[in-house]
């Protein structure tokens, strides 16, 4: 899509940052319908927050069904609070969730009953920060203290503005590097206008940790988005003009480096048809830690089936039920979701000491020869007197 910002109905470029903060801070005190699809909740989960707060929530899925006890967990556009308040209750005492958000009325909201849930659970793993998604460097409350203690009247004080904004970003960012298990998002992503959505994907990949994973749920659309419709705020606000198409919604964390990435539920019925577009609800898993050299320990895989070959993110050709020669890193990645289970690991006669390691490239899609992959070096006993079976009457 085009990283330019769409047009307003006037000609003019439309802010959608404005749009956005516009209608939801409206939303965060009165209850919009239009802004959210129907999605069923733990009901468990929902016994300790207010009422005000599942009113005033405007997303499309859940994505703290993929969560697990005692993750660190970053909610990206949290709003009011809901999917952290939810995600609290699952990571549990041992776990963190963290709330980002840059609009002051939804943070109000959120933080509103955050003393009040905590009791009511036992404890207090929750916190809400006001950044923007898509900069997640920068810490907009320590910016907020900056420009209330200077008088920012003039161009050069702008300039010095811009400069103390770099050094938070440097010195105090809002989200430390690889500091986060699970990044999870509840139809925000598509209200991000399009010249920022690189950064976002890269700032989702940075703060996750190696092995780490993004949850998304989001709107998506069946066709593109025609020009004149994104220029319409209220489609861009209500995630329809901004909405990602199918395969370039997968196609953005794949350019990221995210690796694994799966479709975990796409509604068969579209939220909304406008011109002949279908915008319907998806959520999607994608997973961090393909970095790293290629070493080469001769070790393989065989992949299981039921294809007859697969492809992965790297160029990997697995066919089924061969030996596969693979990197000691995709070896590592393939024994983790979402490849457990599809793949048997099979380790070399042999072990190779990672410090004599060979640099390999496994996208060659070799296959192994068995004699470096078999697990035994003595010989099996032989057969005699034509059974089948060896001594005795087992057969």
């Amino acid at each position: 899509m085009s990283s330019t910002l769409p047009q307003s109905g006037n000609g003019t470029p439309l802010n959608v940052d404005a749009a956005v903060r516009d209608r939801y801070s409206g939303a965060a005190q009165a209850a919009e319908p239009q802004l959210c699809c129907a999605v069923e909740y733990n009901a468990d989960y929902l016994k300790v927050i207010p009422q005000e707060i599942i009113d005033r929530d405007y997303g499309c899925g859940d994505p703290s069904r993929h969560l697990q006890p005692g993750e660190t967990v970053l909610d990206l556009g949290s709003g009011g609070g809901k999917i952290c308040y939810i995600a609290a209750q699952v990571v549990g005492r041992e776990g963190k969730v963290i709330g980002v958000d840059c609009n002051d009325t939804m943070l109000d909201l959120a933080r509103r009953y955050q003393q009040r849930i905590g009791d009511e659970l036992g404890f207090h793993n929750v916190e809400f920060r006001k950044g923007r998604i898509q900069d997640l460097q920068l810490n907009l409350n320590l910016l907020d203290e900056y420009l209330q203690a200077q008088q920012v009247d003039s161009s050069t004080a702008w300039l010095l503005a811009q400069e103390h904004a770099d050094h938070l970003r440097e010195t105090a960012p809002l989200i430390e590097n690889e500091s986060v298990d699970v990044v999870v998002s509840n139809c925000v992503l598509n209200l991000v206008h399009n010249g920022d959505r690189r950064q976002l994907f890269a700032e989702i990949h940075r703060v996750l940790r190696r092995g780490g994973r993004a949850v998304i749920s989001d709107i998506v659309s069946d066709e593109s988005v025609p020009e004149h419709l994104q220029q319409d705020p209220t489609l861009w606000s209500g995630c329809l003009s901004g909405a990602f198409r199918e395969d370039e919604f997968l196609r953005a964390f794949e350019e990221a480096g995210f690796y694994g990435v799966e479709i975990l539920q796409r509604e068969d019925a579209p939220w909304r048809v406008v011109e002949g577009i279908e915008f319907r609800s998806m959520t999607l898993r994608a997973y961090k830690g393909k970095e790293g050299a290629c070493l080469d320990r001769k070790q393989a895989v065989i992949y299981n089936g039921p294809w007859k070959a697969v492809v992965d993110d790297d160029g990997h050709t697995l066919y089924r039920g061969q030996r596969m020669a693979v990197c000691e890193k995709t070896f590592d990645i393939y024994s983790r979701p979402p490849y457990a289970g599809h793949c048997t690991p099979v380790e070399p006669r042999a072990s190779v000491p990672l410090d004599q390691a060979e640099e390999y490239d496994c996208r060659r899609n070799e296959i192994r020869d068995p004699r470096e992959t078999k697990n035994g070096t003595s010989e099996l006993p032989q057969i005699s007197d034509g059974d089948c079976c060896g001594p005795g009457d087992c057969c």
